[in-house]
């Protein structure tokens, strides 16, 4: 028999399909059941975090290490000081990094790690609370934390049931179920969220729309009264324009948008007429709107949801302030994009309501 090529596929692409679910299928179980058993001190180690006047400092070796940076992450991101300690580097210097005031917590499945369990007599000697989470309850790391959160007998999704697999998963879900309840728990808010991360796309949906509005010296404004031609003829602006005059009465209050499609139509439907009427009998009445304040994600859902290129910023009276153009929005827009709305598709602009 002809030895297989080492190159060449030892499973056909339906059992890799078959073993591809049953990995995940397993790992699901696993958080399933780690969700119905809850393991027990997990409300105490939420109090100990909230009682941390210092760091939360993560630890953990290997696999489980590259878990514990993802949770010394979410804790960070979410209104807890946390940074990552290499339990090997640890006892080669960085215990120094551990303040007295700090609580460590620490990731082992085994609960036998030699970095890990190296490092608890110091620990114990600085008096600082110890939060595991271990698979083994009677563990060197689960008798000596201050608490411990047991995730139980858990079988590796591994074919070989040897790599961390299953484990992880369980430490990770877990990690950001403590980090998120103690969020919860403080109070942490969608601002103290863009106050740690205001850049990427997170952080530009929950910008404020005043920050990224175009102001009202660079949009075109006119009063309803006027006629379109007037309209147009005094309300230039330089550099790059909206593609929309907002329109108010006398009392300053928008009242209609008119865009540069609307005046398009008029001349392509041959009503030239209509260029000398007042702009308030073919302006699109009650426009969209938003209000100042507002994040810059609900602008872009309104702009997206409504098909339209321009949405007018208002006070709390209801005059303008301020334009958000699609164009100063599209990263943001993109990821809105519905099968409706390709997200390289250029939305309508505003249209007169029927």
């Amino acid at each position: 028999m002809k030895p297989q090529d080492a190159h060449s596929p030892q499973l056909s692409p339906f059992q890799q399909q078959a073993l591809a679910r049953e990995i995940l299928w397993s790992e699901g179980q696993a958080l399933l059941l780690l969700s119905e058993r809850l393991p027990r001190g997990f409300s105490q180690a939420v109090e100990v975090v909230l009682a941390c006047q210092g760091s939360v400092i993560v630890s953990g070796m290997g696999k489980t290490g590259l878990i514990g940076q993802k949770i010394a992450a979410t804790l960070a991101s979410t209104g807890a000081a946390a940074h990552f300690l290499h339990p090997a580097e640890a006892v080669h210097g960085d215990l120094g990094r551990v303040g007295p005031r700090d609580v460590v917590l620490m990731l082992s499945f085994s609960g036998e790690s030699e970095e890990i369990v190296r490092l608890l007599p110091a620990l114990r000697a600085f008096g600082n609370p110890i939060i595991a989470i271990t698979g083994r309850a009677h563990s060197t790391l689960a008798r000596q934390a201050t608490v411990a959160l047991d995730l139980g007998m858990l079988e590796e999704a591994c074919p070989l049931g040897l790599a961390p697999s299953t484990s992880t998963t369980a430490m990770l879900a877990l990690g950001d179920a403590l980090a998120l309840v103690a969020s919860k728990a403080r109070g942490f808010t969608a601002d103290d969220f863009y106050r740690y991360h205001p850049a990427g796309s997170l952080g530009r949906r929950l910008t404020r729309v005043e920050d990224a509005m175009r102001p009202l010296g660079e949009c075109r404004i006119a009063r309803e009264s006027q006629s379109v031609r007037e309209a147009f003829a005094t309300v230039r602006r330089a550099g790059r324009r909206t593609g929309a005059i907002m329109l108010v009465d006398d009392q300053g209050m928008l009242t209609g948008i008119f865009t540069d499609s609307d005046l398009a139509r008029l001349v392509e439907d041959r009503r030239d007429d209509r260029l000398d009427c007042a702009v308030r009998e073919v302006m699109t009445r009650r426009p969209k709107a938003i209000r100042r304040g507002a994040r810059l994600g609900e602008a872009v859902d309104l702009l997206a949801g409504g098909r339209i290129s321009e949405l007018p910023v208002i006070d709390e009276a209801g005059r303008p302030c301020g334009l958000i153009d699609i164009t100063d929005v599209l990263g943001s827009s993109a990821e809105q994009a519905t099968p409706d709305q390709p997200a390289d598709a250029a939305p309508a602009p505003q249209r007169k309501a029927a």
